[in-house]
């Protein structure tokens, strides 16, 4: 049986999404810790930052950082339109927040250590 495999091409543009989903997390606990924040506020910040490409991807991730109850929502009655979802962090997402924060600036700090070498 033949088992060549196909060679692996790299695409840059696909490695930059990942780079910014894998700090997407980060980003949206960080807004959130703000205070009180509507879907369309985050979307805008995020897609503002260059953190987004597809509004798609920030829903599930709400709903993960629910789920794990690291944020919570309430609905809030609108003047024109549809209630409202506005989403706060937890005490819980405020601890889960410090540590990838500290994460972040241990990567950084990794990061810069070894990109600034010739």
């Amino acid at each position: 049986m033949n088992s060549r495999k196909k060679p692996l091409i790299m695409n840059v543009a696909n490695t930059q999404i990942q780079m910014r989903k894998g700090l997407l997390e980060l980003c949206v606990l960080h807004i959130i810790s703000r205070g009180e924040v509507y879907t369309s506020d985050l979307i805008d910040e995020l897609t503002q930052a260059q953190m987004i490409v597809v509004e798609g991807t920030l829903y599930p991730l709400l709903n993960r950082l629910k789920t794990a109850a690291l944020v919570e929502y309430r609905w809030v009655e609108s003047e024109s339109g549809p209630p409202r979802k506005y989403y706060s962090i937890t005490e819980k997402g405020k601890d889960f927040l410090q540590t990838l924060t500290e994460t972040w600036a241990s990567l950084v700090n990794s990061t810069q250590e070894i990109t600034s070498k010739n």
